[in-house]
């Protein structure tokens, strides 16, 4: 549970770092200008979905994550680590691959978004005046890495699922002692 709330916050804090940068990328040294190339639409909306995504699946998704295992440990008192070895390696498997897709494929769609689309802005407003044809061969390369970054988060996702599944299925072995302590603590 920890590591997935330390990962949203560090996703969180990346996600701040980026807004920072751009905002003031869009003042001082950034040409063509970020908001031109999303006002743009086409090519452009590959790097407003790769932000909105980074947000929706970086932050907010591995903070959601981190509520789940919250409920399985503190809740269900089910921690991973002594219910099964497979259900804690398969937490690690959707940390990784959870965080590595998203900032791996969510960091080319909006690199290649503003590349693609700004490239397609005229050359008054700091493109290159390109059209869709020739902007094609801007994107063609990131396609398959992006698809491959978005199966690496789906089969960590995955992983934790069948982590939750694991977990919620199987029994915690208690001593008996501790039962007889806790009735006897809601007792007074």
């Amino acid at each position: 549970m920890n590591k997935f709330i330390t990962a949203a916050i560090i996703q969180g804090a990346v996600f701040v770092g980026l807004t920072i940068f751009l905002v003031l990328g869009q003042i001082t040294l950034m040409k063509p200008e970020v908001s031109r190339v999303i006002a743009a639409g086409g090519v452009g909306s590959w790097f407003t979905m790769g932000y909105i995504m980074y947000l929706v699946i970086g932050v907010i998704g591995v903070a959601t994550s981190a509520v789940f295992y919250m409920y399985f440990e503190r809740i269900l008192q089910k921690p991973y680590n002594s219910i099964s070895k497979v259900a804690n390696i398969l937490s690690w498997i959707h940390l990784l691959f959870m965080n590595i897709g998203t900032t791996i494929g969510m960091g080319m769609m909006m690199y290649v978004g503003y590349v693609g689309g700004g490239s397609m802005l005229p050359v008054s407003a700091g493109g290159k005046g390109l059209d869709a044809g020739q902007t094609h061969h801007i994107l063609a390369p990131f396609v398959e890495p992006i698809g491959i970054a978005i199966l690496l988060i789906a089969f960590g996702v995955i992983a934790g699922g069948i982590g939750f599944l694991l977990t919620y299925s199987k029994k915690l072995k208690v001593k008996e002692e501790y039962h007889h302590e806790d009735r006897q603590q809601h007792i007074l």
